[in-house]
């Protein structure tokens, strides 16, 4: 069978504006998207986040602009909205033991009203004592217990005044301390020489009594020491008693505000408590200091009060990390910047003077913390992207506790030497959404597997799927979004239809759309600015074509320069007539943004010998393993085709002239072949018909990747020279389903100057190429197989495969002759067979 031309419209897929049921995107903006194409995504991704089991995360596989983010995004707000608001989280301070606040969860906005309790009642307290100290009552009863005091001091006193007078010693109290003077028989103090000047004996004496005076003064002191302590504590309960009707109210008002049963009521109800204590033992340092102390000593006193104060006032703060106040459902967090402090939370030092200080008040949650109770998601790409990230996500998911921790260097850590603060763990309920490619997700199977069981919900979003009159609105829908949500003017339907034929010649499909929605959002951002640039009230067709013009305008800097290499004659492509032994193949190049199509000279020879079929890309491993492969599929079909003449006598090369960066892929097996039995047979073959196609080992020609690329790059090179009639293409037939080619292609063909050729089996190639019958098709061979000819040397020359045998057997005798001769000079041996 013949290769069969294809028709216009079997060339691309053209979508009926009419069809599409709307004339303006408008009437589409309010309408639900719905998952395009991604039913099987959106079953795993509602299974797996309306589970609420431990090890049931979700990790979804799919490729950028898919759409992957944005939809699990709408699936876990629509998944959040059922489940009930989670608490507030507090950090409060550990009286027992400071380095280890205590963690304490409320109902929601409770949190943020504990906060505010606890931060009136220390403003009010500090206004409220001193004036509640300063009232009558209280003045009145301290002045009773001093003056108790000082009644029971002086007695003592005036006993010891007494035996220090008896002794000729004037005793006074000066700053605290007790002074005792030396004095005379008028009872005048002596001074230091007079009292030098005494007999010996008389000092002898006074040195005695001295010597009892202080005995007695210590005495003295033993005995008002409790006197002291008997007046303190008198005074501090007085206080406590007097203030402590204060905090007790203070605190009960923060209690009844506390209205909803809670787990922690018990830390709770024992941290205000312990509040209490705290104020009540250091009641003094919310009274200022007397003004009449006065100067620089009185001031640093005052400014120590003070500090001491809002030490105390610090401990009794409630650090409010996580406020769900206000919230209607769970949270849904989306964390694009995960580290060791945004995800898992971190504690922030203060500096006094030269001491690096940390206290609860300077704990702060993580995204993880924040999520509890709903949802996160998080990259897989950046997680790695910080050393030891993953690692710690890997312990959380295993325990289900998280510990904040210093500077995220593990707990005992801490900047400067100061101690660690180990805030207490909190068990942490969350769904973890975890996106990465295909790659990703099986790498982290095959590497981590304790690790990948944590997410037994697999979200595969699909590349590609099948396209449906409800894809097409769906997709419709979408695009009206995009216009509600960026202001953009409206498509129209024959815009939309541009549109949705772009999603097929990204898929490189007539039957099915891409879904990389991205690049459907930007190009009808691009269009849409090029109908405001116009004035357009709408966006048409022609905006389309015209992005799709400046998109490639942007991009093909690369292209031009090659093609412009075929124009100016450095790079050889024949582009008319036929030549022996040489074909035009096409070839993609992808630079990652964009894809074009380039042609390539491919040449073979053949010559009588025993070294086989050399590929010279592989010899100078300038070609990839795929490419290697076709190579090798090439030859055993060639060994195969000609398996009648045995041993093969044969060296043939093959190569891709001007190819400097090297070759992969196996889609030009097929033009390899084509030049190869040109070589042998000797029929020439049509410059102005590009190749492209795998084949297998039975020559059933196979599909190949970037088909519309690599037809139209072809195109354009014979468009340069001037399109007449001769020139086109042959593909695989398997690919006609995946022609999505530009409209200045179909209008060629439309007008005969450009044709699209399929073929099925290689045989049918080479007879459009040659103009000759092939030979070769699986028929032809069952019935050369079946013809007893007694010498096929004699057979007729009709076929481009008789031609090619009749070459093998020629190559075969003379390899023949030549082995003889080496044996006739005795130094040859006969090698059997070929080596390929």
């Amino acid at each position: 069978m013949p290769a069969s031309a294809l028709a216009p419209h079997q060339l691309r897929l053209t979508i009926d504006p009419a069809t599409l049921g709307f004339a303006s995107t408008a009437e589409l903006q309010d309408l639900p998207l719905p998952w395009i194409g991604q039913e099987r995504a959106q079953a795993a991704a509602q299974f797996g986040l309306g589970l609420h089991q431990p090890d049931y995360h979700l990790f979804v596989l799919g490729e950028v602009g898919s759409g992957r983010a944005s939809l699990l995004r709408q699936a876990m707000q629509t998944a959040a909205a059922e489940r009930a608001v989670p608490p507030d989280l507090c950090y409060l301070h550990n009286f027992d033991t400071p380095d280890r606040p205590r963690a304490l969860r409320l109902p929601a906005g409770q949190g943020r009203q504990l906060r505010q309790g606890m931060a009136d009642m220390a403003k009010n307290l500090q206004a409220d004592i001193p004036k509640r100290l300063a009232a009558a009552d209280f003045k009145a009863e301290a002045e009773r217990i001093e003056k108790t005091w000082q009644a029971q001091e002086g007695e003592a006193f005036a006993v010891l005044d007494a035996f220090a007078e008896a002794r000729q010693f004037r005793l006074t109290r000066e700053g605290g301390q007790m002074v005792f003077t030396l004095t005379g028989p008028k009872g005048q103090a002596l001074t230091e020489a007079e009292a030098r000047a005494l007999p010996r004996e008389r000092r002898a004496e006074i040195d005695a009594a001295e010597h009892e005076l202080r005995t007695e003064i210590a005495r003295f002191l033993e005995a008002v020491r409790p006197l002291e302590r008997t007046r303190d504590d008198a005074l501090a309960a007085l206080r406590r008693q007097t203030i402590k009707p204060l905090v007790e109210h203070a605190l009960h008002d923060i209690r009844q505000g506390l209205r909803k049963q809670i787990k922690d009521t018990v830390k709770l109800t024992h941290w205000l408590d312990q509040v209490e204590q705290a104020v009540l033992g250091d009641i003094d340092l919310f009274e200022p200091l007397d003004a009449e102390r006065g100067g620089d000593q009185g001031a640093d006193a005052e400014d120590d009060r003070k500090d001491a104060l809002d030490d105390l006032l610090a401990r009794c703060q409630v650090n409010l990390v996580v406020d769900n106040h206000g919230r209607t459902a769970a949270p849904v967090v989306v964390e694009d910047n995960p580290t060791q402090r945004t995800l898992f939370g971190s504690i922030e030092h203060g500096s006094d003077a030269d001491t690096v200080q940390a206290d609860h008040t300077g704990i702060h949650a993580g995204s993880l913390l924040k999520a509890h109770g709903g949802f996160i998601l998080l990259h897989l790409h950046d997680l790695a992207a910080e050393e030891g990230l993953w690692q710690r996500l890997r312990r959380f998911l295993r325990c289900g506790r998280l510990q904040i921790e210093e500077g995220g260097g593990g707990p005992g850590h801490a900047p400067g030497g100061a101690v660690a603060l180990q805030p207490e763990p909190v068990d942490v309920d969350v769904k973890i959404v975890l996106i990465g490619s295909v790659d990703e997700y099986y790498a982290l199977q095959d590497a981590d597997p304790d690790a990948a069981r944590r997410f037994r919900v697999k979200v595969d979003f699909s590349d590609h799927f099948a396209a449906t009159p409800a894809t097409h609105h769906a997709t419709a829908i979408l695009v009206a979004q995009v216009c509600k949500k960026r202001g953009l003017p409206h498509f129209g339907p024959d815009a939309v239809a541009l549109l949705l034929e772009q999603t097929h010649r990204e898929a490189d499909d007539q039957r099915r759309q891409s879904a990389r929605f991205a690049h459907t959002e930007a190009l009808a951002i691009e269009s849409a600015a090029l109908c405001k640039a116009r004035g357009g009230p709408l966006v048409q067709a022609a905006d389309v074509q015209a992005a799709l013009a400046a998109r490639t305008q942007r991009h093909n800097q690369p292209e031009e320069e090659l093609h412009d290499s075929i124009t100016e004659g450095e790079r050889l492509i024949s582009l008319a007539g036929s030549i022996t032994g040489q074909i035009n193949a096409m070839t993609q190049i992808d630079l990652g943004d964009y894809r074009f199509g380039f042609p390539v000279r491919i040449t073979a020879r053949t010559f009588a010998g025993q070294e086989g079929l050399l590929n010279i890309e592989r010899e100078v491993d300038m070609s990839g393993p795929i490419h290697d492969k076709g190579v090798l599929i090439l030859h055993s079909y060639l060994t195969a085709l000609f398996s009648h003449v045995a041993p093969l006598a044969l060296n043939a090369s093959i190569v891709f002239e001007q190819e400097y960066s090297g070759v992969e892929g196996d889609s030009a097996s097929c033009a390899e072949l084509y030049a190869l039995l040109s070589s042998l047979s000797g029929l020439p073959l049509r410059q102005g018909i590009a190749v492209t196609g795998a084949l297998n080992q039975h020559g059933e020609v196979l599909p190949v990747g970037g088909i519309n690329e690599k037809i139209e790059g072809w195109f354009r090179a014979c468009s340069t020279a001037g399109l007449d009639g001769t020139h086109g293409v042959l593909i695989p037939a398997r690919n006609q389903r995946h022609l999505m080619l530009d409209r200045g292609v179909l209008d060629a063909v439309e007008r005969g100057l450009f044709h699209v050729y399929t073929m099925g089996h290689v045989s049918e190639g080479i007879a459009l190429l040659t103009g000759e019958a092939s030979g070769m098709s699986p028929a032809e061979l069952l019935q050369a197989q079946a013809d007893e000819l007694a010498d096929r040397a004699t057979a007729v020359e009709d076929t481009v495969m008789q031609r090619a045998e009749l070459t093998l057997r020629a190559y075969r005798r003379a390899c023949q002759v030549a082995g003889g001769a080496r044996r006739g000079r005795g130094g040859g041996r006969q090698v059997g067979g070929p080596r390929v």
